[in-house]
């Protein structure tokens, strides 16, 4: 880094622009950085602090781009809520709360702060640190398999109505009844469902910990949230949650070998707690909760009183659900009691 992290501060703290914040937290943060907390962390250089950090993207006056990360996370939450209220939020973090003022952008932003020039990374001059860079999506590879999850969990009603649950195989000759519920025969989660076609792939760069926030050309702009509410962009559009027929239950009947390998290691959480933020439960309708697993290679996306969605690296832009079966109740509620939730 050229000259001392005090000088790369004050470089990027001057006459930042902000465009967009997103929160760091074990139980919020951009999933597409990685599977869990210190994991995202990790891709920014920075420690996985308990209470997390708050990320502020913006230009400086020659249109650099900066990612600040602040540890006055409660400041960043307030402007993320009041853009998505609608509402005017000036967001000047104090320098004192500044912990690193890194090079890029970590994620994609669609807009641009007005007078300054075209958003570009710092030069060698300013900061000899590689820039940060969004993930490539272009293919499918698990930066694009956690986007697919964060697009189904956001878009759990347009998922769900299109699958049907008489198209799960019948439970296996175990004498076990599948509880009562949805419609159909539901699928033994031991051996797990058959598997549906699903689209090319999930579409853009994500802020798990963010929705749009307002694209007003003088204040914040979006980082490219997963609902696609704000201004965003992303290689393959928004195709796992708009771009598609919809999952169906295609393949002949019978145990799919990923998601039996998913449910095992889902299971091993329970009794060895994995890295903080690979299990996180957020707000569902009623008294269900959306749950978010991920793991080496996976990523599962549920609700508490429903079935579950499978995500594989190995099986690129497929979407596999499990239906409830006699198992799936049980594992996701034990799940629910070990998950990180939102303060």
């Amino acid at each position: 880094m050229a000259g001392t992290d005090e000088e790369a501060v004050a470089a990027a703290d001057d006459a930042l622009y902000v465009l967009t914040a997103v929160l760091l937290t074990p139980a919020k943060f951009p999933s597409v950085l990685g599977d869990d907390y210190p994991e995202a962390c990790a891709a920014l250089g920075l420690a996985p602090l308990a209470d997390g950090y708050g990320l502020v993207l913006g230009q400086d006056g020659e249109g650099a781009r900066w990612t600040v990360a602040i540890d006055d996370v409660s400041l960043v939450a307030v402007a993320i809520a009041s853009w998505d209220c609608g509402m005017e939020y000036e967001l000047s973090p104090d320098e004192r709360t500044v912990v690193a003022a890194l090079p890029g952008w970590p994620l994609a932003v669609a807009v641009a702060a007005p007078g300054v020039p075209a958003p570009h990374d710092p030069g060698p001059e300013a900061d000899d640190r590689p820039p940060l860079t969004p993930p490539d999506t272009s293919v499918w590879g698990p930066a694009q398999r956690r986007l697919g999850a964060d697009e189904i969990a956001l878009q759990w009603a347009t998922w769900r109505e299109q699958v049907d649950d008489s198209e799960f195989p019948a439970p296996a000759s175990s004498g076990a009844s599948a509880p009562a519920g949805g419609g159909g025969n539901a699928a033994d989660t031991s051996d797990g469902p058959s598997r549906p076609d699903a689209p090319d792939g999930p579409g853009t760069a994500d802020t798990s910990d963010g929705p749009s926030r307002p694209d007003a050309p003088d204040g914040p702009g979006t980082a490219d949230a997963p609902d696609g509410r704000g201004a965003t962009e992303g290689p393959q559009g928004r195709e796992v949650a708009d771009g598609h027929d919809g999952p169906g239950a295609t393949s002949p009947q019978g145990g799919h070998s990923g998601i039996r390998r998913v449910l095992a290691e889902v299971r091993t959480y329970i009794d060895s707690p994995p890295p903080l933020g690979r299990v996180r439960s957020s707000f569902a309708p009623g008294d269900a909760r959306t749950l978010r697993a991920d793991g080496p290679g996976w990523s599962l996306v549920a609700r508490t009183d429903d079935i579950a969605f499978v995500l594989l690296d190995e099986e690129p832009g497929e979407v596999l659900p499990v239906g409830r079966g006699p198992e799936l109740p049980g594992l996701l509620e034990a799940l629910d009691k070990m998950a990180v939730r939102p303060n």
